[in-house]
């Protein structure tokens, strides 16, 4: 199964790899990491654990009753953590790329004409 590794699905991943998380830790975190440009529903977070297990790059990890409430556990895999190191090597390179291009590109003059 190849996983295509979304922004959301990249930040997942990131908080997973800090700690395992349960769903509403996973939010929290995402929307720390993301400098709260990014909230996941329940139904887009469950989503992409769902499809983060199927692929293998994350796990449950454990249940547990908090406050009467169950809370599943997930952590990051090992393939998650190389598919994780993959995709940020990837976006590095791509940032100094758009960085070189940036750099070089005239720059458009001010005032109109």
């Amino acid at each position: 199964m190849t996983f295509r590794i979304t922004e959301q699905s990249y930040l997942v991943l990131l908080a997973l790899a800090e700690e395992p998380r349960h769903g509403y830790g996973v939010v929290q975190a995402v929307v720390e990491l993301s400098d709260g440009a990014v909230k996941l529903g329940a139904g887009t977070l469950y989503g992409i654990l769902d499809r983060l297990v199927a692929a293998e790059m994350a796990e449950a990890s454990g249940e547990f009753i908090v406050d009467g409430r169950l809370r599943r556990y997930y952590r990051l895999t090992e393939a998650g953590l190389d598919a994780l190191s993959k995709e940020t090597a990837r976006m590095r390179a791509l940032a100094r790329r758009a960085q070189r291009v940036l750099t070089a590109a005239p720059r458009p003059a001010l005032g109109g004409a």
